[in-house]
């Protein structure tokens, strides 16, 4: 196969490969509602009180389990939240209240000050918010965009995904997904000392093709933006593939695209210079797997 040009081969680095799920999850945050829609509701009761205190305290004694709901209105996933003021800390639990209170009545007023000085009751009695399952859907949006690096963690190696399926390989037959260097060596009886630093390394690879005659590592990743994570990767993976170019029946390879490389793009090149088997989306969308893997 011709040499590559770096720079041509740079060029086709694309800004993003978000899909539409990859910005909020939907799905996720109305299941998330939805467990806690009935105590939402009685929550609600309190919207406009002008005694919210008191009524706070009917509410927990004989809807106990509507406590739990207190953390997500504060936007935080905790069981338990620990505060503290001039008066002193407490740690207040929102998964076991009901033991709680009666046995210590004195939690009722722990509680009642935690939703005075965290402003949950001025949220509530001063009609800031009119439905707290309308609020809750926002809370949980919000926290939802937060998953957005695990999901674009995700995307590049999705995307490869599709295109080994359409060349022709099935999972967990001749493709298989995030295999350790032990794991091949065990399944093929293949020696990988030479990457695994005699066996003291154990590596996980994104996926692994077996065909007829060879054993395809590879690696997968997509970077938007820069940062030294880029260059600490180029590094390793040029490292990676000098050790493993004495190995027979083994090849390293790494597909990787995003313009976040443009700020690093002497490490890749470096790492481009010595590597055959580097490819880029365009290259996938080209049909490179059916041409190189088999």
């Amino acid at each position: 196969m011709e040499k590559k040009n770096f720079t041509e081969w740079l060029s086709n680095f694309r800004n993003s490969i978000s899909d539409y799920k990859y910005y909020i999850n939907f799905e996720k945050i109305y299941d998330n509602v939805d467990k806690i829609k009935v105590e939402l509701n009685i929550l609600n009761s309190l919207i406009g009180s002008k005694d919210i205190e008191n009524e706070f305290i009917k509410l927990i004694k004989n809807y106990p389990e509507i406590i739990k709901c207190i953390p997500i209105l504060l936007a935080v996933r905790l069981n338990e939240i620990y505060c503290q003021d001039d008066n002193g800390g407490f740690l207040y639990k929102f998964n076991v209240l009901q033991q709680n209170v009666e046995e210590k009545t004195m939690d009722y007023d722990n509680y009642v000050y935690f939703m005075k000085e965290t402003g949950l009751f001025d949220l509530l009695e001063n009609h800031i918010v009119n439905n707290l399952i309308d609020y809750v859907t926002g809370v949980e949006t919000g926290l939802d965009s937060n998953g957005r690096k695990n999901r674009g963690g995700h995307l590049m190696e999705n995307l490869v995904e599709n295109y080994i399926k359409r060349a022709g390989f099935r999972k967990n037959e001749n493709y298989f997904k995030e295999m350790y260097i032990s794991e091949i060596s065990s399944k093929w009886n293949i020696d990988l000392s030479n990457i695994s630093n005699k066996g003291k390394m154990e590596k996980r690879f994104d996926f692994v093709l077996k065909t007829s005659s060879m054993i395809y590592a590879i690696e997968t990743n997509f970077y938007s933006g820069g940062g030294s994570k880029l260059n600490e990767t180029a590094r390793s993976y040029k490292t990676l593939a000098v050790e493993s170019q004495d190995i027979d029946g083994f090849t390293f390879v790494w597909i990787t695209d995003g313009k976040g490389w443009f700020s690093a793009k002497n490490n890749l090149e470096e790492t481009f210079d010595i590597m055959e088997n580097i490819y880029n989306i365009k290259e996938l969308e080209d049909g490179i797997i059916n041409e190189v893997f088999r």
